[in-house]
């Protein structure tokens, strides 16, 4: 990436607040906005200007790292870091990009920083992607490129705010069109939402185990609110 990202770090544990930095300080791209061992101390700080990138502790006294996102849903990519991996289905709730638990392992962050950085180019770019629908393709228009897809190669659709991203086997694309509104499209029927974040392709899912879905060995989280939509795919 050419342009920096300003991040915070926000955990009550010293140990670990100080591992997420030594973490964060190998991305030269990454830059420290702001460190806290509470949500309500970084709360009164970062409302003045928000970081591109919050990493956050869970299971903290006083208001926890989720309900501090709750409050702070503008900052672009929220990362869950915790010990508690129960908190994985509502940390994707609210909108998180990725959730790691402690204790973390650089292998592990690495993947996070590739995805997070995938996410801002994708958002850097969403001003040129444009996306045309017919008969059973969708054709997605990326500056001066065009990909044609066949509409039943595609895996599940993934959120991103004011865009989608559309997972194949040869790849992932993305449309300036939020996941609500292309699902509208008849063309997407054979879709069923299971996450405010995911919609899957109903031919492509292999296992629903408790709170996720199964699709080409990847496992994609289920949300409270959507539990009744997995009847569809039975």
């Amino acid at each position: 990436m050419t342009n920096s990202l300003r991040c915070i770090v926000v955990d009550d544990d010293e140990i670990d607040r100080l591992t997420t930095l030594s973490l964060v300080k190998r991305y030269e791209w990454l830059t420290v906005a702001g460190v806290f061992d509470s949500a309500e101390a970084a709360l009164n700080v970062i409302t003045k200007q928000l970081p591109d990138v919050a990493f956050l502790d869970v299971d903290m006294p006083g208001m926890s790292g989720l309900e501090l996102r709750r409050q702070l849903t503008d900052i672009p990519a929220c990362i869950i870091v915790t010990a508690y991996p129960e908190y994985a289905v509502e940390s994707f709730e609210v909108a998180a990009l990725d959730f790691m638990v402690k204790p973390l392992r650089a292998d592990r962050f690495a993947l996070t920083m590739e995805r997070l950085q995938d996410f801002f180019v994708t958002r850097q770019k969403a001003r040129l992607l444009d996306h045309s629908l017919g008969g059973n393709t969708i054709v997605i228009k990326d500056g001066h490129e065009q990909v044609k897809l066949a509409l039943h190669e595609i895996y599940y659709l993934e959120a991103l705010k004011d865009y989608t991203r559309i997972v194949t086997e040869r790849g992932k694309h993305t449309v300036l069109s939020s996941l609500g509104n292309l699902l509208k499209a008849p063309e997407f029927a054979s879709f069923v939402r299971i996450h405010k974040s995911y919609a899957v392709q109903k031919h492509f899912v292999e296992r629903m185990k408790g709170q996720a879905v199964t699709i080409k060995g990847m496992e994609l989280p289920v949300g409270r609110g959507y539990k009744d939509n997995l009847a569809e795919l039975k």
